[in-house]
Order: structure tokens, then C-alpha cells, then sequence
């Protein structure tokens, strides 16, 4: 939402007051590749979407704490005192997570607030709207109580309010790309060292397109805990050979087809294969990359997907039927499943000439094998974290 009218929403919402406006966005975020090796000792490519949340924020004259949403109807207001004594189980509780860990590093509140928020992420799509949400949140108190803006903190303290507070034991790849992203650069991140750089994604006449299945993710913490299992067994078993060796995505593909004897047991392997690939292929996709080299990138999209499906298993019909009919079209280069698995979104690379008909046929051929009406969302990289300034 421009910030114009979400100055126009605020007054419409939260009333007149004498007292400033600031208006601030954080993204959605999108894992271009590098699926399941973040606890594995690997390396992720999330981008920031050029869609988000976006906040408006206003001092009170008084200790209350008001959440609005454009998006639901829930609405709460709380004292400053009472922040962090209870959940609501509703939305609320990213941001009042959010407050309760900058309390922790000494940044309390001066004043009441009156907060709105605007989200323009699907919720439960897997792009990140818990993460987007927190990151603005963070951003925003930060900025207007004159306090450290620094990125990756933002970053880690809104990851810390989402497992703390909320209770989600999420990574850190969510925030991170979130509060640290670049317009048409994407993020090779190391998730245990935050160790990162932007690399170059400049698509020319491509875009992304996001499928949403809107197929409902009811496997994923158990799969989740499952597959975490399996490749910390994997992982044993490797280091009967390589003793030194910490993490699976630290192994070479090479060595790892050397090591296959090793393994009675055909599934674990599999899990294996796709970390030790897996992360060979982000490291691979960002030389494509650096080199403008799209065609390669989407090759490496394609298998990524594949690795997914055969090896690690997390795949389920209604990503396939979408990944199959994204790669049917002329002018898709690449197309992936895009998070956690058994449900939620795809991401596509496509020609902005066939982008139309791909809405069209793969919308209509999904329906058509799955009973499910997807949802697609046509986007570029943007910007991290920002406040959103007249000019803008």
C-alpha cells in the first residue's frame, strides 16, 4: 500500500491527533533455493518480494497500546504495563512478542502508541507474513524511540519473539531476508554463522511467479521432526569416516558417493544425497547468477525440486501438479516448491511475454488435476526493512 493511503486508512481507523504519523514497510520473502540444509550446516538464497506489511504508527498521550489490522477484524489495546503477561492467540502476538524482547535489551516504550497494519502476503502462503510482521514492528519502535536499527539485530530479536513469545521455533532465514534484503539481489546466507552477501538477480525480462496451492500444510512438524532425525543419522553414520565432520551439507558430493557403502539403509542415504546436492546447487546457482546466467539457474531450480520430491520426501501432489504444469509452458526457465513442503507455494521463472498464459493454463490445468484454486502472485526482489518517507 502507497503511503498516502495508508495515511488516509489511519486516520479513517485511529482517529485525528496533532501527534506525527511514520509509515514503515518490511517485505515478504521467497527461498529461491536451498531447501531443508539450514540446520544441516548449508547455505539459503532467500529474496525479499517487492509486497509486505505495511505499518502506521502514531504516539498516544497516554500508556495504551492500540493493534489494528486492515486485514482482520481482531483489535486489541493494552496497557504498557501489561504487554507480555499473556498471549491472545491472535496476530497480535508477533508484535507484542516483538515488544517484549526489545524490553529485553532496554528499549522500553516512552508513550502509548496506536498501531495499524496492512498485509499484502496471504497468510498462511509460506512467504513469510509472521516474519514481515515482526521486522516492521522491531524496525518501527526502534526507529522512533531513537535505538539501534541495525538489521541483522532486528533480525535476531524478531526471531527470538516468534520462538520465545510466540512459540513457533522458526529459523532465522524468515527475518533475516526480511529485514536485510536489496532490490533485485538475493541473500546467500549462512543460517548458524549469519555469515551472508547479496548476490546479483537481475532477471532482465523474467519474473518470479508464486504458485499458492492453497493446499493446507498439516504434515509439516512432524515430517519436519522426522526428516531432522533421519539426517542427524546420516550424519553418524558419515562421520564413522570423517570424524571431523559437523554437518552434512559440509560433505562433497563426491566423497558422499564414496561414503554410500556405508549406509544399509536406502532412505537415509536419500536425505543424504539431497543436503550434500542441495547445497551444492545454491552454490552453484550463485555463480549462475553472477554470470546472468538464467537458463542455468533454472536448470538448477528444476532439480532442486526433483531432490526434493525423491529424496527428502516433502513434496505432496498439489506442488508436483503445480511444478509439472510451470515447466509445460514456453518461457518457464525453472520451477520449484518454495518452503517447508506438503503444501504451500512454488516458485516459477518466467518470461514476462508468457506470464499471462502461465496465470491462464497452469491456474486452469491445477484446478483441473487437484480440485484446488491456486492463487499467483507476479513479483520482483525489493528492499528490506524501511520507513517509508514522503517520497516514497
Amino acid at each position: 500500500m502507497k503511503r498516502q493511503e495508508m495515511l488516509d486508512l489511519f486516520i479513517t481507523r485511529c482517529g485525528e491527533s496533532a501527534e506525527e504519523i511514520q509509515v514503515f514497510n518490511a517485505p515478504g520473502r521467497v527461498n529461491l533455493i536451498g531447501e531443508h540444509i539450514d540446520y544441516n550446516g548449508g547455505y539459503v538464497l532467500p529474496a525479499a518480494l517487492e509486497f509486505g506489511t505495511t505499518l502506521a504508527i502514531r504516539k498516544r498521550n497516554d500508556d495504551k497500546v492500540t493493534f489494528t489490522s486492515a486485514n482482520f477484524p481482531y483489535h486489541i489495546e493494552v496497557d504498557l504495563e501489561g504487554i507480555g503477561n499473556e498471549k491472545t492467540g491472535e496476530w497480535v502476538d508477533y508484535p507484542l512478542g516483538v515488544i517484549v524482547e526489545l524490553r529485553k535489551l532496554g528499549t522500553e516504550l516512552t508513550s502509548g502508541y496506536d498501531l495499524l497494519y496492512h498485509g499484502e502476503i496471504p497468510n498462511g502462503s509460506g512467504l513469510s507474513s509472521s516474519a514481515s510482521i515482526e521486522v516492521v514492528t522491531a524496525y518501527a519502535f526502534s526507529t522512533i524511540e531513537g535505538k539501534d536499527t541495525n538489521t541483522v539485530e532486528i533480525a535476531l530479536l524478531s526471531q527470538r519473539a516468534e520462538n520465545l513469545y510466540v512459540g513457533v521455533n522458526s529459523g532465522i532465514m524468515d527475518q533475516f531476508a526480511v529485514a536485510n534484503g536489496a532490490k533485485d539481489h538475493a541473500i546467500l546466507l549462512m543460517c548458524d554463522t549469519l555469515e551472508y552477501k547479496l548476490v546479483p538477480f537481475a532477471t532482465g525480462s523474467y519474473k518470479l511467479v508464486i504458485g499458492n496451492t492453497n493446499k493446507r500444510r498439516g504434515l509439516v512438524d512432524s515430517k519436519y521432526n522426522e526428516r531432522r532425525s533421519q539426517c542427524d543419522t546420516a550424519l553418524q553414520i558419515l562421520q564413522q569416516d570423517e570424524p571431523e565432520l559437523k554437518y552434512l551439507a559440509h560433505l562433497a558430493p563426491e566423497r558422499l558417493e564414496e561414503l554410500k557403502s556405508n549406509f544399509n539403509d536406502e532412505i537415509l542415504y536419500n536425505r543424504a544425497a539431497h543436503v550434500v546436492l542441495e547445497n551444492s546447487r545454491v552454490l552453484k546457482s550463485v555463480e549462475a547468477l553472477s554470470n546472468n546466467d538464467l537458463i542455468t539457474f533454472g536448470s538448477l531450480m528444476n532439480a532442486s525440486h526433483d531432490s526434493l520430491r525423491d529424496l527428502y520426501e516433502v513434496s505432496c501432489l498439489e506442488l508436483d501438479v503445480m511444478v509439472e504444469e510451470a515447466r509445460k509452458m514456453d518461457g518457464t526457465l525453472g520451477s520449484r516448491m518454495t518452503g517447508a513442503g506438503f503444501g504451500g507455494c512454488t516458485v516459477s521463472l518466467v518470461h514476462e511475454d508468457s506470464v499471462e498464459r502461465f496465470l491462464n493454463e497452469v491456474g486452469e490445468a491445477y484446478e483441473r488435476r487437484t480440485g484446488l484454486k491456486g492463487e499467483f502472485y507476479v513479483c520482483g526482489v525489493g528492499n528490506g526493512v524501511h520507513e517509508m518517507k514522503e517520497e516514497n
